[in-house]
């Protein structure tokens, strides 16, 4: 379903600043596919992302979807295609439209037939929206006309997920997605992301920090450290993986002490 293929990635190459941002990634996921990502700051996974999602042109390998190779395809040619959460919650929505002008944005970029304005979303869009807002548990149904940018970040979130769900996309990405929030709204907000998921049987990858999350959540675990895919975990090794495990397994794979990055996984 998607094929990344020896990818490779270098900013500001000959410089002082030189980075190696992927190096030799190469990953396969099958339809219905959850992949969990974890690793430290700068260890590649947000890139890994930005490169699915056309933010860049690979220096080397290339990225499959559904059969296209998608390596040189702009960001825009893709959105319809991949769905993508950021950990901030202004990013992904209009602040200063309302629910149903986001919504209808959504819709219209998503949807096979794209284009169009405001005026081609009818009566029964609407009735569209308000039955895909009921679902989120949130009362956003009854406020399609309130600019987003008066919602607090997780109901922004929750919006912006339905935003990347409503046309069932071949991919969605989810970076951190639940990190800016608080407990408890991280918390509802996961759990709206596990029954979209699921009911939608969506290809799914997502970045946490949260090292029980990641294994519990989805069917595979992939930890990555310095651009590079180290290990990654799946059926009966990874369900009786405990973090403690997983830990000892990333000093061993990198001969570094997890617990000691200034960027720490979360235990609980």
């Amino acid at each position: 379903m998607l094929s990344i293929e020896h990818v490779s990635k270098t900013f500001n190459p000959g410089t002082v600043n030189e980075k190696k941002a992927l190096e030799d990634v190469s990953l396969h996921l099958e339809r219905g596919d959850f992949v969990t990502l974890i690793g430290s700051n700068g260890a590649g996974k947000s890139t890994l992302f930005t490169a699915i999602a056309g933010g860049f042109v690979p220096d080397s390998g290339r990225i499959v979807l559904d059969g296209r190779d998608i390596t040189f395809l702009p960001d825009y040619r893709r959105s319809r295609e991949i769905g993508r959460l950021f950990q901030d919650p202004l990013k992904g929505t209009a602040p200063r439209m309302t629910i149903e002008e986001n919504l209808a944005l959504a819709y219209l970029r998503a949807s096979k037939g794209g284009g169009g304005i405001f005026s081609t979303i009818k009566a029964k869009d609407r009735d569209f929206f308000r039955e895909k807002l009921a679902t989120l548990g949130l009362g956003l149904e009854n406020r399609l006309t309130q600019p987003v940018g008066l919602l607090s970040g997780g109901q922004r979130q929750a919006l912006t997920l339905l935003m990347a769900t409503l046309v069932t996309p071949k991919l969605l990405l989810l970076d951190e997605h639940t990190a800016a929030l608080d407990p408890a709204t991280a918390e509802k907000v996961l759990e709206l992301t596990k029954k979209i998921v699921t009911q939608q049987n969506i290809t799914c990858m997502m970045v946490t920090h949260n090292i029980s999350s990641a294994l519990e959540l989805g069917n595979r675990t992939i930890m990555m450290d310095g651009g590079r895919i180290v290990f990654e975990l799946s059926g009966e090794e990874r369900r009786n993986m405990t973090v403690e495990e997983l830990l000892r397994r990333f000093k061993q794979q990198t001969n570094r002490q997890l617990d000691n990055d200034r960027m720490l996984l979360t235990r609980e």
